[in-house]
């Protein structure tokens, strides 16, 4: 949530294949619409991609910023002492400042709640995309995300000068965004962008930002866990079985670590310099899902400990969906249109948005209490705006309305507040409940990820009770163990500091979509289809090839490489666009197949070449699918100098 003065955007301050060609596509082919003018020179694939160790700058400390649906929070660590990860957390420090302000006051502030969302919604996600603010007010959606980025970048640079007044100010911080596992890259370039806008690094120093996908860094954070930092679901005593012999033997070191860690600043949590108890008695080979129950998505990931004290392995592709905490609030909203009329629920929160806050800050104090075996009912309060805005607009009283109501679950109580069954409650979470079950069993499912024995249950909904016992009561039966970590709701910020200290701990991903350029082909008769025939110069070309980089749900080496030539079509050429076209599917043929979508474009921007090496000009681009993001670089064989390369998902 994020609240600013409506004051505009000035009050933001806060070797090559015989059957391939060398020479472009004809006019008006896909490929080559808006590129510059470009020839592929070698664009067969390699048959074994290199591998580079990924090259990351020093740093001096790790800041984490974990920018929730609901709520957010930054953390960070020293590089000298990096086992001790300091917290800042932000619950509701915006929606509670909105809701304090007086009714004509509220009016000058845009108050944007849940916004984190329509970056994961939208389908046609730019940089000039709107997001409407409670109000009905309408801003950049790339400043709000900035001006939020910028108030936990200037709030983090304060903490970390009063804790260390002699830390230089310049290239010391490696800034580390949270983002949801199944975010697709126009989403990720976009935090990157308002990451950029909000000064947290420059373009030139990229490589000082890190974007972490929120389970893989709950992953990296469960692997410090000890046995008394876990509640297990199974209801299995703590102690029970292999994974419990250790707890005699290590009781005086934790005792001494807690001691320590109540000694330090409150805020500070302690981690393992190794692994915990749990990760102890798990084998190379071991699979486990963790599953990241947030306030907007849950997410799906499926690792692999390709040795115990090592690296992972991602075994499925990120999976999940919009099956987050706010699912429960939007079936609130639903059951108040019920009661009251969708019509004056859309209206009263366009004209009274603070008191629609009022509202939901008291529907989420009782949505927190709920639980499977509460058996007594539960008050939510009106805000007395709410009673006399109804009563002006339909002329009777909240009462009546209730009267009249087919919602028999929900009463008036005599203290003037909504009374609901607490059956009623249960039934508020159950779709959301249900789909994020539902996931998990089809993950479950799949060949990929058979043999798996451990569920992580984290982020801030997993604290839900009524969750829980879903997820235990659906997937225990299975022999699956659920387990979740205390402080839930700050496992994937801690695990954001871990990763931020090592970034390659994750060392094998899946690529979640099939990547490619349209190209020529020799026309071969009987395997090309007729209207693909292009004769050009006496010579016969099948057009719009989809040839591949990568392929859906292929396993990507963390910096492993694919790698194309292309030569400029004109001398003294200074930029190159190629288009870039994905897909779901692993064997589309062409970029005009079904499903098969123009999703970016690589941009090569060259300088004016010096003229001693006459001829074509080579550009060597080298792509990597393994990392969080889709990375490239470039550079001219000629003069062996790097090439500004850059891979934009953003611009349609």
């Amino acid at each position: 949530m994020l609240a600013v003065p409506d004051m505009g955007l000035q009050g933001l301050y806060i070797g090559s294949s015989p059957e391939r060609s060398p020479v472009p596509s004809p006019p008006g082919s896909p490929r080559t619409q808006e590129s510059c003018g470009i020839a592929p020179l070698t664009p067969s694939q390699s048959p074994k991609p290199e591998a580079r160790a990924p090259q990351h700058a020093p740093f001096s400390v790790v800041v984490a910023i974990d920018f929730g649906t609901t709520s957010s929070g930054y953390a960070f660590s020293f590089a000298s002492d990096p086992e001790a990860i300091h917290m800042m957390s932000f619950g509701y420090t915006a929606r509670d400042y909105y809701h304090d302000l007086d009714p004509e006051e509220a009016r000058d502030w845009l108050y944007f709640e849940k916004f984190k969302m329509k970056i994961h919604s939208a389908t046609d996600l730019t940089l000039k995309t709107q997001l409407e603010a409670v109000n009905g007010k309408k801003m950049p959606a790339l400043e709000v995300f900035a001006h939020a980025l910028r108030f936990f970048k200037e709030h983090a640079l304060q903490e970390l000068r009063e804790q260390c007044p002699s830390l230089p100010e310049k290239d010391t911080v490696r800034w580390v965004l949270t983002v949801p596992a199944i975010w697709k890259q126009p989403a990720k370039q976009f935090m990157r962008e308002a990451a950029y806008l909000a000064g947290l690094v420059s373009r030139e120093d990229a490589e000082q930002l890190l974007i972490a996908l929120e389970p893989e860094a709950a992953s990296v954070y469960c692997r410090k866990l000890r046995l008394h930092q876990l509640l297990d679901l199974s209801s299995r005593a703590p102690g029970s079985g292999r994974l419990g012999e250790r707890r005699s033997i290590d009781s005086s070191f934790r005792q001494a670590r807690e001691q320590l860690r109540r000694s330090r600043h409150s805020r500070t949590f302690l981690v393992e310099s190794g692994i915990g108890e749990l990760w102890a008695e798990m084998q190379a080979g071991d699979r486990y899902v963790v599953a990241d129950c947030g306030g907007g998505t849950v997410d799906l990931t499926v690792h692999q400990l390709e040795q115990p004290h090592g690296t992972l392995k991602e075994l499925y592709k990120a999976s999940g969906g919009p099956y987050g905490a706010v699912g429960v609030d939007l079936a609130f909203e639903q059951l108040l249109g019920r009661i009251f009329g969708e019509d004056f629920i859309t209206t009263f929160k366009r004209q009274r948005p603070a008191a629609w806050v009022d509202l939901t800050i008291a529907f989420e104090a009782r949505k927190r209490t709920a639980g499977p075996h509460r058996a007594g009912a539960l008050n939510i309060s009106l805000p007395f705006s709410f009673i006399d805005f109804y009563r002006k607009q339909r002329g009777h009283n909240v009462e009546t309305a209730l009267r009249r109501s087919s919602v028999n679950f929900v009463k008036w109580s005599s203290q003037g507040m909504l009374r609901m069954s607490c059956e009623a409650m249960n039934e508020l979470f159950q779709p959301t409940v249900s789909g994020i079950i539902q996931h998990i069993e089809a993950l479950l499912a799949r060949p990929e990820v058979q043999g798996v024995k451990l569920l992580f249950l984290v982020g801030g909904f997993a604290e839900s009770a009524v969750l829980q016992h879903a997820v235990q009561a659906a997937l225990g039966a299975r022999g699956l163990r659920v387990v979740v970590p205390h402080d839930v709701g700050l496992t994937i910020l801690k695990g954001a500091v871990l990763f931020g200290q090592a970034p390659g701990v994750v060392r094998v991903r899946r690529s979640p979509l099939t990547y490619g350029v349209g190209v020529l082909n020799r026309f071969v008769a009987g395997r090309h289809p007729p209207e693909k025939l292009l004769v050009r110069d006496g010579r016969r070309w099948c057009t719009d090839v989809f040839e591949r980089f990568v392929a859906a749900e292929q396993s990507v080496a963390l910096g492993e490489e694919v790698r194309r030539s292309y030569c400029p079509a004109r001398p003294g050429q200074r930029r190159v666009l190629i288009n870039l076209y994905c897909c779901a599917a692993e064997d589309a043929r062409f970029i005009t197949d079904p499903g098969v979508r123009k999703c970016g474009a690589l941009s090569l921007e060259l300088e004016p070449s010096d003229g001693a090496s006459p001829g074509r000009r080579e550009i060597r681009a080298a792509m990597q699918f393994g990392d969080t993001e889709i990375k490239v670089t470039a550079v001219d064989v000629s003069t062996n100098r790097s090439v500004r390369a850059a891979i934009d998902f953003l611009s349609h």
